[in-house]
C-alpha cells in the first residue's frame, strides 16, 4: 500500500482566506491543470506547492500533508 498526499489544509486555507481556487491560480502564477490536480489530490511539483505558499504566505506543510494507508 501506497502513503498518498491531501490538500485538504490548503482548501481550507482558501476558505480562511476568503479565496476561490480561480483567485489562487491568479495570485500564484499556476496552471488550470494545476488546479484541477490538487482538487483531485494529484501528484503536482514542488514547484507549483512553493508558488502556492508565496501566494498564500504560508509553509508547505499548511496546505498538504501525507496521508498514512492503513494495513
Amino acid at each position: 500500500m501506497q502513503d498518498s498526499i491531501s490538500y485538504n489544509k490548503l482548501w481550507k486555507l482558501l476558505i480562511d482566506k476568503n479565496m476561490k481556487k480561480k483567485d489562487l491560480q491568479e495570485a500564484s502564477g499556476i496552471s488550470a491543470a494545476s488546479i484541477a490536480k490538487l482538487g483531485r489530490n494529484g501528484n503536482v511539483t514542488v514547484e507549483v506547492l512553493v508558488k502556492i505558499c508565496q501566494a498564500l504566505d504560508c509553509d508547505i506543510g499548511d496546505i498538504c500533508e501525507v496521508i498514512k494507508e492503513q494495513g
